[in-house]
């Protein structure tokens, strides 16, 4: 009898154990895996699949949905995600779907990290906003290390072409915020939509402002659409373009196009040329060491170390989290809220993150670097 309580007491002991052990992360992912932001969503999707399956001992596991590069169906995938009791959603890889997670985050009480660059999609931080986090360097800090940089160049007026949707406005309301900072004035504005297949009247109308500098504010292989026109129609000036063309795609599709044009972005695909003391050099280099060695040599893109930033964040909170409540639950959900608004001093790919009750995404202003497309890849801007 005395050796049957014991078991008995044992396997009492052992259940709890046993039952944490084999209780399940569940993470899930809505990307732009087809459609006009394909060329950002695959690279992210790349890098979600060849992450460990493990945090802390604990099984990881993720549900990846395209939803085409539409804001409905962002929604829709966050929902769905959301009902499947997810513990933490990444999406969208643009600022309107990352937008259409909102609310899904908000309702549902799911944290999400959005990789997309518009302050819009964390601020004010409050009611949903509280819920949802942005990975990637954003249009504020770009904006004005782009400015800074054309002020360098003695540019004194710039045109702007950008997208007719949240991203576009995104850009232009830091365009015309840091402007004047640096004595820059807006010559002409212009907007087109993803989808477009020319926007030469678009170009015409900038031209005829006779601009110092352009800037392109779109992303992946639609934002090739207006550099190539403007160098069809002679144009010489400088032409800067947005963080989202940093991928193998632009460079293939723009050719010679696009040769020459200028980026403020995260140094990923420059970090062998870091300085060892750059914080995210490390970073860097370990993700395309990871990334490389399943996909081939180049193959390393600036969304894809996004994604892997957005699972330095997770690892970082889910350590904390799991000492406040078992995955699964609403408890470790708000846990993994709370351990992601303290991260602090987090080095990754892009730079150093510090969050707070009142900064769910923003980098310091000298953060980002100077790219340039150099004979038909990503080089360091002299």
């Amino acid at each position: 009898m005395k050796l049957h309580a014991l078991a008995l007491g044992a396997a009492t002991l052992l259940w709890p154990l046993t039952g944490s052990l084999a209780q399940e992360i569940k993470l899930g992912a809505t990307l732009s895996t087809t459609g006009p932001a394909a060329s950002l969503g695959i690279p992210m999707k790349n890098t979600l699949q060849i992450l460990p399956k493990e945090i802390d001992g604990v099984p990881v596991s993720w549900t990846i949905l395209d939803d085409g590069s539409d804001t409905t169906q962002a929604r829709r995938n966050a929902e769905k995600l959301a009902s499947e009791n997810v513990d933490l959603i990444i999406g969208g890889n643009t600022t309107p779907t990352s937008l259409a997670t909102v609310e899904i985050a908000g309702r549902t009480q799911t944290p999400v990290l959005a990789i997309a660059p518009s302050p819009g999609i964390i601020e004010p931080v409050e009611g949903a906003k509280t819920w949802v986090f942005k990975v990637p360097l954003g249009e504020r800090e770009l904006a004005e290390r782009t400015l800074a940089s054309m002020s360098q160049h003695g540019v004194k007026t710039v045109g702007f072409i950008g997208f007719n949707d949240a991203l576009g406005e995104g850009w232009l309301k830091e365009f015309e915020k840091f402007a004047p900072k640096f004595g820059i004035t807006l010559s002409a504005v212009e907007k087109f939509a993803r989808t477009d297949t020319s926007v030469v009247a678009q170009a015409l109308k900038v031209l005829a402002t006779r601009p110092d500098a352009v800037f392109v504010g779109a992303t992946g292989t639609p934002a090739v659409l207006p550099t190539a026109q403007l160098r069809e129609r002679g144009y010489k000036g400088l032409i800067y373009q947005a963080s989202g063309v940093v991928n193998n795609d632009f460079l293939r599709v723009g050719g010679k196009n696009v040769e020459g044009v200028l980026i403020a972005a995260g140094p990923l695909l420059v970090a062998g040329a870091l300085p060892d003391s750059n914080p995210s050099k490390a970073a860097s280099l370990e993700f395309v060491k990871l990334y490389e060695a399943t996909y081939g040599p180049g193959s390393a893109a600036l969304f894809a170390g996004n994604a892997y930033d957005a699972w330095l964040l997770i690892r970082n909170a889910v350590s904390s989290a799991l000492k406040e409540a078992k995955p699964g639950t609403p408890e470790f959900r708000a846990a993994l809220r709370a351990a992601l608004e303290k991260t602090n001093g987090l080095a990754v790919t892009n730079g150093v993150v510090t969050f707070g009750p009142s900064n769910h995404g923003l980098f310091p202003p000298g953060t980002p670097v100077m790219l340039t497309v150099r004979n038909g890849t990503w080089a360091l801007a002299n």
